[in-house]
């Protein structure tokens, strides 16, 4: 323990209490020591690059291309994916993939290059490759969208696990996206990013990296084509981007550059290219279709650590009713459990939670537990025993559990990467079930081991079943929420297997959309932190990961009348709507703000009601293309580059564009429109685009405009589905897709699909099916119609 570490275990000990405080510092001397038995000591290292090509090994969709002291594996995939791998790293084993690797494209063949260089060519793209090892993407027409240079390692000469280094060049005007949940986006300026899950221990701001969900995953968009870069390793390392700039220097231009620094783990990516809607299909396709969460998951939550009570819960929900505004789960956080005990509930103050539950459902309210990861370490305790008697604890490299500190105390933690593991995890949901709890709320799954000094995660010599093939938690640390979410979703399926199951993740990895989505954690309470918000979900999205929303008024704090509405009208417009806080901070109920807000608020929430239909729709779409719900204003049209740097806007779905006002003060704001005519759709004036609009924006509402042509489902004044239609310009068509769900269960439903013309002076709309065209069967509202 250094001097540093010494004061910040001081502070620790303070903060928390004397004996929570020491157990902390006890586990962060165990971690060090730990490692310091556990890990292998990083020696002499020698470096290596892969040499000039010594000839090649054709095979289906591509083949192998043999360097003096390396080999590249290069296939095309008939989805058009293109999977790359040094030294004889194949694309299985992967937590990331969904099932097998996809059958590679026949029609792809490697062949002789200019300069003594290699060749495959495929419909989307064209993998080059030098005869000193460095990887080009080319669009079908020729332009370089990638260059990654010759790769580098660092080898322990004994053996150890190898460090890598891959620098990449991208086009001039491309900008980055992607890399997991980050609070300053959610466009990447240049700067290093860590690809390591992190529990920040604090609320945080747009300044604060990492955060919970990192991933190597990479979307650019340029001029010439959008592609996704996946770099499948799960270890800890560093991406450090810098953004071209055109006439640098003497007039000429600096390519984009991305250098991808990581401890270890097989340097093998995947690349897809095309148009955004292409390239997150692709993902998807490779990752997993985004789970499908049921109706009630897209209404309003309201969550709070400390409710404190049954009387509580009863008190805030009847609130909503009282005031007729549209709820429809709360959340428990820890301070319902025995303890702080994960899988237990306080009888004292929540004495009879399945009747609590089924007094909320009758009222169209359904329960949504909180789930960590850790259990306490104390015979006894039912989950605890359970899980000594089968063996389901990581353990160190000397066979004794792994003790860390989280909320309950001294606890231990189940190894997720053990398929045995999961299936007893899973099935402990069945409490859950009978208690009433409708959803599940991951937590703490970093994982996170509170400590006075260093790392607040376990040792990084801790040892994982990894599927039965072995190893420590440098492999597992980033994919240990992802196999928490599996085990869960796995047990809910076997457990409820008519209901669609509901969990969110604080953590995850790529591919946790398979298994439902996440939110922001512990926001900070500002204007930075609402900014930071709409970043996290954007930026999300673009990774896979459609589902999420963060905690509306900030996690930590009291946010001002203002501050509060504004978040919460953006809230309203997101996957995940939900209002959060914890223990300390102040209250989040709308109608703890005053008579106005309350108002706002309420116009707010009875709009996010009226949407719901789009909102489920957008969820099946999500399911079948892996388009997010949210996606960026450049998403339809990412060569405008006036697009491409806008940030504080978004399209919800293709119809709708929502302005959410970001700074204090404001009554009205500018919004930089796509191609098209577009509404206001409060006040129905028509705007051309593309072009910067100024709207207005008072404390009653934000600026939310619909795509003229848009056939939107909503609620209708009778609860059944409704078509709004937004006219198209005259002489123009429209159209929109509608699946007609609002409940649960796991039937295909069929994508209706809808065509809006004119015909003369009168707007026609029409279902267009396997049959021909045929009227719909809702009732249909035109809007717009004023415009010229």
């Amino acid at each position: 323990m250094n001097g540093r570490d010494l004061v910040r275990s001081m502070k620790v000990i303070g903060s928390a209490g004397a004996a929570q405080g020491l157990r902390t510092v006890r586990a962060a001397v165990r971690r060090k020591r730990a490692d310091a038995i556990g890990l292998p000591k990083r020696g002499a290292e020698r470096a290596r690059v892969p040499g000039p090509v010594r000839g090649v090994d054709p095979g289906p969709g591509g083949g192998v291309v043999r360097f003096t002291r390396s080999e590249l594996r290069i296939t095309v995939t008939v989805n058009g994916a293109i999977f790359w791998g040094w030294d004889g790293a194949d694309p299985e084993p992967s937590y990331a993939l969904a099932g097998h690797c996809p059958e590679p494209d026949p029609r792809a063949v490697l062949e002789p290059d200019k300069d003594g260089g290699w060749r495959v060519v495929s419909e989307r793209a064209t993998v080059v490759v030098s005869r000193h090892g460095a990887v080009e993407v080319h669009t079908p027409g020729g332009v370089m969208l990638r260059r990654d240079l010759p790769p580098r390692w660092w080898e322990s000469v004994d053996g150890g696990a190898a460090r890598w280094m891959q620098r990449s060049e991208v086009a001039v005007d491309a900008r980055f996206f992607g890399l997991g949940g980050r609070a300053a986006g959610p466009r990447l300026r240049d700067g290093k990013y860590r690809l390591w899950n992190t529990d920040p221990g604090k609320a945080f701001a747009p300044g604060d990296d990492p955060l919970y969900i990192t991933m190597p995953v990479q979307l650019v968009v340029a001029d010439a084509a959008t592609h996704l870069v996946f770099h499948d390793t799960s270890w800890d390392g560093t991406v450090t981007l810098r953004e071209g700039e055109e006439g640098a220097g003497s007039g000429h231009d600096r390519a984009g550059s991305s250098e991808l620094r990581m401890d270890g783990g097989p340097l093998r990516c995947w690349v897809m290219v095309g148009t955004p809607a292409r390239v997150l299909h692709a993902w998807v396709a490779l990752t997993g279709a985004p789970a499908l969460p049921p109706g009630w998951a897209l209404g309003h939550h309201h969550a709070r650590w400390g409710f404190g009570s049954a009387q509580e819960v009863r008190r805030i929900v009847a609130g909503y009713l009282e005031r007729g505004l549209p709820l429809d789960a709360v959340h428990l956080d820890i301070d319902h459990y025995d303890a702080n005990q994960v899988f237990t509930v306080d009888r004292e103050r929540f004495p009879k939670m399945p009747e609590l539950a089924e007094e909320l459902r009758r009222d169209g309210v359904r329960l949504v537990s909180i789930v960590d990861a850790a259990v306490k370490a104390e015979t006894g305790n039912a989950v605890y025993d359970s899980g000594v008697g089968a063996d389901a604890f990581v353990r160190d490299v000397s066979g004794r559990l792994v003790r860390g500190v989280v909320w309950p105390g001294e606890s231990v933690y189940p190894d997720f990467t053990d398929p045995r593991v999961r299936r007893w995890w899973g099935g402990l949901y069945e409490e859950r079930l009978a208690q009433g709890f409708a959803g599940f709320w991951h937590d703490m799954n970093e994982p996170t081991s509170f400590t006075a000094f260093g790392e607040s995660t376990l040792p990084r010599s801790a040892r994982h079943s990894l599927e039965d093939r072995g190893g420590d938690h440098r492999e597992a640390h980033n994919v240990y929420a992802l196999g928490m979410a599996r085990a869960g979703y796995e047990g809910l399926r076997e457990l409820a297997p008519q209901e669609r199951p509901f969990i969110f993740s604080r953590s995850g990895w790529a591919g946790m959309q398979r298994y439902g989505g996440t939110w922001s954690g512990d926001v900070a309470t500002g204007w930075p932190g609402l900014r930071a918000s709409l970043s996290l979900v954007l930026g999300l999205g673009l990774c896979g990961v459609p589902y999420s929303g963060p905690d509306v008024g900030g996690f930590d704090g009291s946010p001002s009348p203002e501050l509060y509405l504004r978040w919460f009208q953006l809230g309203a417009y997101l996957p995940l709507f939900r209002t959060h806080a914890s223990l300390r901070a102040g209250r989040r109920e709308p109608w703890e703000f005053g008579d106005d807000v309350l108002e706002h608020a309420r116009v707010a929430l009875v709009e996010r009601r009226r949407l719901l239909p789009y909102f489920m729709t957008l969820a099946h779409l999500a399911r079948r293309t892996g388009a997010p719900y949210v996606r960026p204003v450049w998403w339809g049209a990412p060569e405008d580059r006036a697009l491409r740097d806008c940030e504080d806007a978004f399209l919800l779905g293709d119809s709708l564009l929502v302005a959410p006002v970001l700074n204090p003060g404001a009554d009205r704001r500018a919004v930089q429109l796509p191609r098209g005519r577009w509404y206001d759709t409060v006040t129905e004036e028509a705007y051309e685009g593309p072009a910067q609009v100024l709207i207005e924006a008072p404390l009653s509402r934000i600026p939310v405009l619909a795509r003229a042509g848009a056939v939107v489902p909503v609620r209708g004044a009778d609860g059944g589905l409704e078509l709004e239609v937004w006219a198209p310009a005259r002489g123009r068509v429209g159209g929109g897709l509608v699946v007609p769900d609002s409940d649960d269960g796991w039937d295909e439903l069929e994508i209706e699909r809808y065509v809006t013309r004119w015909e003369g002076a009168q707007l026609v709309v029409l279902r267009d099916g396997d049959g021909g065209l045929s009227e719909p069967a809702y009732p249909v509202r035109v809007r717009g119609r004023r415009a010229p």
